[in-house]
């Protein structure tokens, strides 16, 4: 294929901390150019922040571009009046003021079963079900004025379009981190966002199908529906059965592609919705890379130092066991959690031992999760790591031990912006399935030994352990 043949999608990854773009060949998935533009650190912001940020991460880069996508954080919560100004600024999913709401609400409509059974998940501060209870209750005067009711990446697919054709629309995906959207029927759930907002129920974009196109902007590029990060991300990492995805970024996540709508009264499983159709149970915490992060402070050494020691470390830490919920947890039973250090003896009191402790923590934490997608019908064949904590090979030593499966690491990539870009591929040619791209290279980590299985899970149960020693569970 000629340059001059090439058809040209972008990706937009509008997350928390920035905005990365790229621009890949719509039949291969070249990724041929990159942008990316910075946000404020912030639990809220005015989304015109975000379109800046776009504006400039795709200053000229969009030649030739025929199709574009967004994928954005998850479960913010965008207000606009009845001209589309917006009331107040966004609250984003980190923004935990939403907490007693939350509460109330899941107290409220006869507890977590009911709320599971009905959307697929339980409310806690991120959702966005619950921020608009709190906006209800603590802004009264905003509230009033509230028309519709936008996702993050809704807004910005919604300012992309031509202004002489332009209509609010999201995806199940994203759609499915709401608490007002049912992924197992595909629809909204109208009564919630009135029980929620106060009585009534703003307006909310329509939820369009997997490869069906948003608009076109004004130039005439044509726009996909767009989806939430995790989703997009498991449509460039192509996760199929048998895969999950592990990913270490400063929180952490596991997700794996589900035939069956997920419905967890625990709330350690949210029953998001993919991109694709099916359906994407996800298990979350806020402590991953930055226990490394953390413990690497701790000991007064940077995070190549850290890797050294814990590789200086037998597997097992000689019994020392980190709980590593140094900021606590999002999940409805672990609301307050804090970390702890247990098997303190003065013979492993060393810094190679505390350090695989941390690696070893960190990991069990996302194991547990990988248990809880599997206890609702995922079966985890193989880990995908992906995330900035991956790349440590003190961590790729001790994951397939820890999982006690095969584990395979993507090259780094921006995968939630390559998601995007191949949702608009999809789009764009109007097929059934989306386009097979030819992917990264990727990294298989030696397969864990029966002995390495039988660590890993003696190991975990110490982990377990020390869970239900120090909060019950």
């Amino acid at each position: 294929m000629t340059a001059e043949s090439t058809t040209l999608v972008a990706g937009v990854d509008s997350s928390t901390q920035s905005t990365k773009v790229v621009v890949c060949d719509a039949h291969t998935g070249t990724i041929l150019r990159t942008g990316r533009a910075e946000h404020p650190d912030t639990t809220e912001v005015e989304p015109a922040v975000w379109w800046d940020a776009l504006t400039s991460a795709t200053d000229g880069l969009l030649g030739g571009v025929r199709a574009i996508g967004v994928a954005g954080q998850q479960h913010g919560m965008v207000t606009l009046d009845e001209d589309g100004e917006v009331v107040r600024p966004a609250l984003l999913w980190n923004d935990n003021r939403s907490g007693q709401a939350a509460a109330d609400l899941v107290a409220e409509l006869g507890g977590p079963e009911v709320w599971a059974e009905a959307v697929g998940l339980v409310p806690v501060a991120s959702f966005t079900v619950s921020k608009l209870r709190w906006l209800a209750e603590h802004e009264p005067r905003s509230a009033d004025r509230v028309a519709r009711v936008l996702l993050p990446h809704d807004w910005l697919t919604w300012r992309l379009q031509s202004a002489k054709s332009r209509q609010p629309v999201t995806d199940r995906g994203d759609a499915s981190g709401t608490g007002y959207f049912s992924p197992a029927n595909g629809e909204y759930r109208d009564d919630l966002v009135a029980h929620a907002f106060g009585g009534r129920a703003p307006e909310l974009p329509t939820v369009l199908g997997p490869a069906e196109p948003a608009g076109h902007t004004a130039d005439g590029r044509l726009i996909s529906a767009g989806t939430g990060d995790n989703m997009a991300a498991a449509l460039a990492l192509e996760a199929g059965a048998g895969d999950a995805v592990v990913s270490l970024g400063t929180s952490g996540t596991v997700f794996g592609v589900s035939e069956a709508p997920v419905a967890d009264p625990t709330g350690t499983v949210a029953g998001f919705a993919d991109a694709t159709g099916r359906f994407l149970p996800l298990a979350c915490t806020l402590n991953a890379a930055r226990v490394l992060t953390a413990t690497a402070a701790m000991l007064g050494v940077d995070l190549a130092e850290l890797d050294r020691l814990a590789l200086g470390a037998h597997p097992g830490a000689a019994g020392l066991t980190l709980l590593p919920y140094l900021d606590g947890e999002r999940t409805p039973n672990l609301p307050e959690a804090s970390g702890s250090l247990f098997g303190l003896r003065r013979a492993n009191m060393t810094p190679e031992n505390l350090a695989r402790a941390a690696v070893e923590g960190m990991l069990c934490g996302l194991a547990a999760g990988l248990d809880a997608v599997r206890a609702h019908g995922i079966d985890v064949r193989q880990v995908l790591l992906t995330g900035g904590a991956a790349q440590s090979t003190a961590v790729r030593a001790a994951a397939p031990i820890i999982f006690g499966v095969p584990v395979t690491v993507p090259e780094p990539a921006e995968h939630v912006a390559i998601g995007a870009a191949r949702q608009a591929a999809w789009a764009l040619a109007g097929s059934a399935d989306p386009p097979r791209w030819q992917g990264n290279s990727a990294l298989r980590l030696d397969d864990p030994s029966a002995d390495g299985i039988a660590t890993g899970e003696h190991i975990r149960a110490r982990h377990a352990a020390a869970r239900e020693a120090a909060h019950g569970g």
